[in-house]
């Protein structure tokens, strides 16, 4: 965890009804260094997580009124903490009961009693990892990135901050963390097998149509897809606009401007490198030049003019 001499500390919230449990955790942990914020049941819990965003969760499997596989279900369909990791504490330790823990989202759990040091332990390594997997999404960012990682039922897992806004402009009322309708039944009964298809093009309620183009599985209840927009206003609607391109050819454009090598467009955009070479084909001939540094300046004159 991060230690005293650190800028930032690090932020556990501690869900139990027992006094006795949330007193010891709450020395330990903050003699660690951490900062440590404390509910006693899952209403205040769910209250707490939309005005601050812990790093990490301790929670009781067993309260009253909403026990703690409930909490974590609820806790994971909120967008702003569904990365969070909830490490489950608890007295059960039958098969079903720690199989139910993790089913509902738990990252791990502890017997109790809480012994604090191994706690402590665990509750680095589950920081460490869950850091670490946030940096690599959030870096895909820069490079202009729309990903999102979703269950076979539709519920995402994991998206960059892009892919989360704009989903969130285009279905305010769609509810936190789970994809529409249109792409949950395509999910259900075409993913498999179909690697770089288009997924069925979302006609937003603003009129926007937003495009998901499926990447592949990319773990056995996993399915990862990539984001586009075609409202007019970003730089590949420009593009396909200002040149007559077609909405693959304005994105493979669109990084020859900002320098991309084909190589590194077919990864950004989940294509092979001759597949990006077919579409410079066609780049070229629309817009009447020879090469892609030709390509380049007027690419760059479009994606800069406001």
């Amino acid at each position: 965890m991060t230690t005293e001499t650190s800028k930032q500390r690090d932020i556990i919230l501690v869900v139990d009804d027992s006094p006795e449990t949330l007193s010891l955790l709450t020395d330990a942990l903050e003699r660690s260094g951490a900062t440590v914020l404390v509910a006693i049941d899952g209403d205040s819990t769910l209250s707490l997580v939309r005005k601050i965003t812990p790093d990490i969760i301790l929670l009781d499997a067993v309260m009253p009124r909403m026990d703690g596989f409930e909490v974590c279900r609820r806790l994971k369909s909120i967008a702003t903490v569904s990365h969070v990791p909830v490490i489950f504490m608890t007295g059960l330790t039958e098969t079903e009961h720690i199989v139910q823990g993790l089913e509902a989202g738990g990252v791990d759990y502890v017997t109790k009693p809480i012994v604090p040091d191994e706690i402590i332990a665990r509750i680095r390594v589950h920081l460490a990892n869950a850091r670490a997997a946030q940096s690599a999404r959030s870096a895909l960012d820069p490079a202009g990135r729309y990903l999102l990682a979703a269950s076979r039922n539709g519920e995402i897992r994991w998206s960059t901050p892009q892919a989360v806004r704009l989903l969130q402009s285009a279905f305010p009322t769609a509810g936190d963390n789970v994809l529409p309708e249109t792409i949950r039944t395509w999910l259900t009964t075409s993913a498999d097998g179909a690697d770089g298809r288009q997924a069925p093009e979302l006609e937003t309620p603003a009129g926007t149509e937003l495009a998901l183009t499926f990447l592949g599985r990319t773990g056995e209840d996993e399915y990862l897809f990539r984001l586009t927009r075609d409202d007019g206003d970003d730089a590949t609607g420009r593009l396909r606009e200002h040149y007559g391109v077609t909405a693959r050819e304005s994105e493979v454009l669109l990084w020859i401007g900002r320098g991309k090598s084909n190589r590194d467009i077919a990864e950004i955009l989940g294509l092979s490198p001759r597949t990006v070479n077919k579409h410079l084909e066609q780049i070229y001939t629309k817009l009447g030049v020879e090469n892609r540094a030709s390509a380049a300046v007027l690419a760059i004159r479009v994606i800069d003019a406001r």
